[in-house]
């Protein structure tokens, strides 16, 4: 398994090949990003089991919801 580091790290800068530059995130932005995730893993979480493509469009959805969060914060 590679190695990986947490996204609330100061450390992600060195990980991503789109973006060039990453600015130190507060200790409110992190614990941001990390609920963020938390309650966006803990809706795919519930929805896991289900299918059909209203949950597959659904679990898109909470992606997209969550990446676009947390970009916000980041930002």
């Amino acid at each position: 398994m590679p190695d990986t580091i947490k996204s609330s790290d100061d450390a992600r800068a060195g990980n991503s090949p789109v973006r060039h530059a990453y600015r130190q995130l507060s200790d409110i932005e992190k614990r941001r990003v990390e609920a963020i995730k938390d309650h966006g893993q803990a809706l795919l979480d519930e929805i896991a089991e289900e299918q059909g493509r209203e949950f597959a469009i659904a679990r898109t959805k909470i992606e997209e919801a969550v990446m676009w969060a947390v970009k916000g914060v980041t930002r």
